[in-house]
């Protein structure tokens, strides 16, 4: 997916994880501030993978909680989905956290009298598996943001979700160059 066609928060948010995987003490004063972007912190949630009970809220900011109509903590996030999205996104969840790199979700978020809006999900995995203190246990930091329209929704919470469109992990990695030179003489 082009950079110029995802949500602003998105890319701050997609840049900034990018940044603190490769070399986390390049971080200079110049960098965003949570400060600069209270509605990117509103939006944010972490959700941690249980065997039993799927991939569970662990937490949730207040935007999104409002936007869901409830409070998250401890309700599996694959809930939203129904049917063939629910495995679509399960399978979408497992391959952000496999290849460790984030992925993107567009779709549409209803609510239960019929008014909808665009939705960006943004997931990226917070640990390496076997690394850290919860290396073990797959959580990711999700960022969960309309495009537009959200006062169509009246007020009404957001109940069912639909897929349009999934952006896999770019898990492209610089091979090295390597140039043959060969000499007939």
């Amino acid at each position: 997916m082009q950079d110029r066609s995802l949500h602003p928060n998105t890319r701050i948010l997609v840049d900034a994880w990018r940044r603190m995987g490769r070399t986390p003490s390049t971080n200079t004063v110049d960098d965003p501030r949570v400060a600069e972007h209270p509605d990117l912190i509103t939006q944010l949630f972490v959700v941690q993978h249980s065997r039993e009970y799927g991939w569970l809220f662990r937490t949730a900011g207040q935007g999104l909680s409002g936007l869901l109509g409830r409070d998250l903590t401890n309700h599996d996030f694959l809930q939203l989905w129904s049917g063939p999205d629910r495995e679509m996104m399960a399978h979408f969840m497992e391959a952000v956290r496999f290849d460790g790199a984030p992925g993107i979700i567009r779709g549409r978020g209803e609510t239960l009298t019929g008014q909808r809006v665009e939705v960006e999900i943004t997931l990226m995995p917070l640990v390496r598996p076997g690394t850290g203190a919860h290396g073990d246990t797959p959580r990711l930091l999700g960022l969960y943001q309309t495009l537009g329209g959200e006062p169509m929704l009246k007020g009404r919470p957001i109940w069912r979700h639909r897929i349009s469109m999934l952006v896999p992990p770019d898990t492209h990695s610089t091979s090295p160059q390597l140039r043959l030179v060969s000499t007939n003489g």
